[in-house]
């Protein structure tokens, strides 16, 4: 590089723990690594400039007080591509109207330029940390889960899982058979997402579906004497038209319109489409669905930033709920320690991967659990995790039971409260019927969870 710039972005005498005490700077960990031929330090360094006030010469411009708001790199391990840099909390851009501060303008510094730099081989990000004066300045979330509890009737503090379904066929099913889908589940169930790609197609105009969906609601409330959940999917390029359908589908549910949550593609669209859902919409519980994240996250991509990062940035925009995977319980890349990532978005403080954060009283974001799930991979998944308070949306798991929608929806509430109860599975099959037929239902995942289940539960085909 014609210009190591680490005499002044760098400075490793700072200590992390002084750092974080003062709260004046957002810190960000890095996994880098810089192509052969360049130092560790002045790769850094040069990452560091690029993200804040630096550009390649000196420039005229300079002046003292720029040089104050430089971001600097503080810790380096070249050996675990380790890489930490203090960010001053001035240098990120800030709302006209309100002041508050904006998700883009982290990622923009944070990620921006610098992924694309000729001596970076590769940087990842892998954890940040606000001090509490960004708290402060970011929304967080509206509406928890503890809201959804209290429209279905339960305590507000460790109100359990709600069983939740995706209607499938993902795409494809027109409007009357949609609300009859919806309805069956609701039968046994409590929430229903549209799912990511499902808006306004020719086949399924939203203006027909949404009615019909209501009205499965209301009927399915009657029936049961229970309250039901819907997440609209409200995603769109224009927020105008975010607005309109928002609205549209408000207007359409009247009385239950609390029951609505609203579903925002916040990977693919965007902060601006959850910013635009929470700030217009702050009566809705806001459903993040992070479709096509993979393509940074991935453990095997080596740029952008992880999953775990993304949750976080969820909890400061104000998702209430954001899909987490399944802990490598499912289909989805991901694996036990995932974990992590429900613990951050859930509790008031929690370690890590690098920092410890505090969350000081900011709303939790609910681990909405999708991608695979059924009755019988359920108990193990709670074991793992520590707790059941989680929206699980079990497509399959519940429209493959071999009886009923509603059945399905039946067994993944049966399937945690066996969890809840400390029961051994093949036991708790013996008393509760629709547990008991999702082993038919699924045989793989019995054979392969639990041996020998056929001579247990006397199934002999």
């Amino acid at each position: 590089m014609a210009n190591d710039q680490s005499a002044r972005y760098s400075d490793l005498s700072l200590k992390e723990e002084d750092l974080i005490a003062a709260g004046k700077h957002i810190l960000v960990a890095y996994k880098m690594k810089p192509k052969s031929g360049h130092g560790y330090l002045e790769a850094a360094s040069h990452f560091a400039a690029e993200s804040s006030t630096g550009t390649n010469v000196e420039v005229s411009t300079t002046d003292e007080f720029t040089k104050g708001v430089d971001a600097l790199v503080y810790f380096i391990d070249e050996a675990t591509e380790d890489m930490r840099i203090a960010y001053p909390i001035e240098l990120f851009d800030r709302n006209i109207t309100d002041g508050r501060m904006m998700i883009v303008s982290f990622l923009t510094l944070a990620i921006g330029n610098n992924q694309g730099m000729g001596d970076i081989e590769h940087a990842k990000m892998i954890d940040f940390w606000v001090p509490p004066r960004a708290i402060q300045l970011f929304d967080g979330p509206a509406k928890d889960i503890s809201d959804l509890w209290r429209i279905l009737g339960r305590p507000v503090n460790n109100g359990g899982y709600i069983a939740g379904t995706i209607i499938k066929p993902k795409l494809g099913l027109r409007p009357e058979p949609f609300a009859q889908a919806a309805y069956q589940f609701w039968l046994g169930g409590d929430f229903i997402k549209n799912d990511e790609p499902q808006g306004n197609q020719v086949f399924s105009p939203l203006r027909k579906t949404i009615p019909l969906v209501a009205d499965a609601l209301k009927r399915a409330q009657d029936e049961t004497g229970e309250a039901k959940l819907f997440s609209a999917n409200i995603t769109a390029d224009d927020h105008s038209e975010m607005i309109a359908r928002g609205e549209f589908i408000l207007e359409t549910f009247g009385p239950d319109a609390d029951k609505v949550a609203f579903l925002v593609d916040g990977y693919v669209g965007g902060p601006g489409m959850i910013t635009t859902a929470r700030r217009y919409f702050p009566g809705q519980y806001l459903h993040y669905h992070r479709a096509g994240h993979g393509a940074v996250t991935s453990p095997s991509a080596k740029r952008g930033y992880t999953a775990f990062v993304l949750a976080k940035m969820s909890r400061l925009q104000g998702a209430s709920g954001i899909h987490v995977g399944t802990m490598g319980y499912g289909k989805m890349e991901g694996d036990a320690d995932d974990k992590l990532i429900a613990y951050m978005i859930e509790r008031d403080e929690c370690q890590g991967p690098v920092y410890f954060q505090k969350w000081y009283g900011m709303k939790p974001t609910t681990p909405i659990i999708s991608g695979g799930m059924n009755a019988l991979r359920l108990p193990g998944f709670f074991e793992n995790l520590g707790h059941g308070n989680v929206i699980n949306t079990a497509g399959g798991g519940a429209y493959g039971h071999i009886d009923s929608p509603a059945a399905g929806a039946k067994s993944l509430r049966q399937a945690y409260e066996c969890w809840k109860a400390g029961a051994d599975p093949i036991e708790w099959a013996k008393e509760h019927k629709e547990f008991a037929r999702a082993f038919e239902s699924f045989p793989g995942d019995a054979d392969k969870l639990f041996p020998g289940w056929r001579e247990k539960l006397g199934v002999h085909k």
